[in-house]
């Protein structure tokens, strides 16, 4: 697979396309090389460091910002000025296996396993990784 067709999520090792901000993830590659490539999203180092910054993220988003559903939670991953942010929704609830309104809790390391999974595909078009990367980055994480 060449670059071009490689979706940037993967070639950035960064499953949730999280934008840079001014401090740095663990394991975020801020090298002149990564930065002058992607100007706009992280480049992680591996894909694990890709999922725990996409976990540690939503973590955040239901514990500091209280969103407790798949509809409140991609709501703000994926705003609608950006996306089809119903159909976000509705494709991430089924792959978690939840109604869009049912709460969800992301302490459970297996809910926020799905919830990464389904954000990452979605994100990339596909899924790229093997479910230890992902459940390594979402134990990360939790820790």
């Amino acid at each position: 697979m060449g670059t071009t067709s490689t979706p940037r999520g993967v070639r950035n090792n960064n499953p949730g396309n999280i934008d840079r901000t001014g401090t740095p993830w663990q394991g975020e590659d801020r090298s002149a090389a990564a930065i002058a490539r992607e100007q706009r999203f992280c480049v992680f180092l591996t894909p694990q460091a890709g999922f725990r910054a996409l976990a540690k993220t939503l973590l955040t988003y239901q514990r500091k910002h209280g969103l407790r559903t798949v509809k409140e939670i991609i709501g703000r991953w994926a705003p609608p000025v950006e996306n089809n942010t119903g159909a976000y929704v509705q494709q991430v609830a089924a792959a978690v296996g939840v109604a869009p309104s049912e709460v969800i809790r992301l302490d459970n390391a297996v809910t926020l396993s799905r919830l990464a999974t389904a954000i990452a595909k979605h994100e990339n078009g596909g899924m790229y990784w093997r479910q230890e990367v992902i459940d390594a980055g979402v134990a990360e994480a939790l820790r």
